[in-house]
């Protein structure tokens, strides 16, 4: 018998997620959602993991240099319906996710780490 992991994501979950990123980084860099009080072209997309129907995506964000992470993330929030209805156009799959966006702290967590090494070996 064999036992599945429920965590495991699917290759069809990881090839969907990174067309997903792409495409919003697309609409991102070429501006192409207009947010009131947001430079999209200064965000990065650093993931996107999509639920295991794909219907959902979470799009992991952070803004140039990291600065104003929350705000760039709240407006996102807010005016997702926007960058949804212009994703739409990117791509083509029989549901298009609904884009939840998240703070990407993993950069942050890194430089933590690198500082704990640094002051053990220092």
């Amino acid at each position: 018998m064999k036992s599945y992991n429920l965590n495991q994501v699917s290759q069809r979950q990881l090839r969907v997620g990174e067309m997903v990123k792409q495409a919003l980084s697309l609409i991102f860099i070429k501006g192409e959602a207009k947010i009131p009080n947001l430079e999209t072209n200064l965000i990065t997309v650093t993931e996107v993991r999509m639920s295991p129907d794909l219907k959902s995506a979470r799009a992991f964000v952070i803004p140039l240099g990291g600065k104003d992470s929350k705000k760039t993330v709240d407006l996102l929030k807010e005016f997702s319906h926007i960058v949804r209805k212009i994703l739409s156009k990117k791509i083509e799959m029989k549901y298009l996710p609904k884009v939840s966006f998240v703070e990407d702290k993993s950069f942050e967590y890194a430089e933590k780490i690198e500082k704990l090494i640094k002051q053990t070996n220092g």
